[in-house]
C-alpha cells in the first residue's frame, strides 16, 4: 500500500552557493553523503542537489515535512550498480516508522540547472510479499 508521495525540485546554483559556505554543507549531509557527491568533481554540485531534492521529497512523502528530522539522519546514496537509495536513521527512522512505511523508492534525476527527486513510501504487508512472489 503507497502510504506517501512526495516530490522536489532543487536549482544547482544553490548547492554551488552552499558548498561555498563553511560548514553549512556539513548541516544537510551526511558525511559519506558529501565524500561521494564531492568525488564527482564538477558533477559534484548536481549530485548534492539532487541529493537534497531527495531529502525533502522524503518529508513530503511523510506528510509532514522535514520538521523534527535532522537532515544528515536521511543519506542517498547509490547502490553497486548505481541504483539510488534512501537510508534513515535516528529522527528520519522514528518518523518513517511512524508513518507505516517500511520500504522507500526514490529516484533522481538533473538537468542542466536544476535536480529533480521522487520518494514513494510504502507499507508491505504480509499478503503484499506473497503477491510479490516473496513466500
Amino acid at each position: 500500500m503507497i502510504i506517501g508521495i512526495g516530490v522536489d525540485i532543487v536549482h544547482v546554483g544553490r548547492m554551488e552557493r552552499w558548498r561555498n559556505m563553511p560548514g553549512l554543507p556539513e548541516r544537510f549531509f551526511h558525511p559519506d553523503e558529501l565524500s561521494a557527491a564531492l568525488s564527482r568533481g564538477s558533477g559534484s554540485d548536481l549530485s548534492l542537489a539532487a541529493r537534497f531534492a531527495a531529502k525533502e521529497a522524503f518529508g513530503k512523502a511523510l506528510g509532514t515535512g522535514l520538521a523534527g528530522i535532522v537532515l544528515k539522519d536521511i543519506m542517498v546514496a547509490n547502490r553497486h550498480n548505481g541504483r539510488p537509495e534512501i537510508r534513515v536513521k535516528g529522527t528520519a527512522r522514528a518518523a518513517l516508522k511512524k508513518s507505516g512505511a517500511n520500504r522507500v523508492h526514490v529516484s533522481l534525476t538533473h538537468e542542466r540547472d536544476n535536480a529533480v527527486a521522487m520518494v514513494v513510501l510504502e507499507s508491505l504487508d504480509e499478503s503484499d510479499k506473497f503477491i510479490e512472489g516473496k513466500k
